[in-house]
């Protein structure tokens, strides 16, 4: 019971030294690059388009009283 106790512990630490190792060479030659910050773009609606949806509120309104 021992024995087998051991080689699983052996492996174990084994699996833990070899993520730890992968981890370490991953972040070392695959640094993570950030993200490009994107701005975002402000599109102000035309006249038509402001006149619809102040209708179509209008008309919800004087429905649901």
């Amino acid at each position: 019971m021992l024995v087998g106790m051991g080689i699983v512990f052996l492996f174990l630490a084994m699996l833990v030294a070899a993520i730890n190792l992968m981890s370490t060479l991953v972040q070392r030659y695959f640094p993570d690059v950030p993200a490009p910050v994107r701005t975002p773009v402000s599109v102000s609606p035309d006249a038509g388009t402001i006149a619809a949806i102040t209708a179509a509120v209008h008309r919800y309104r004087s429905q649901h009283k």
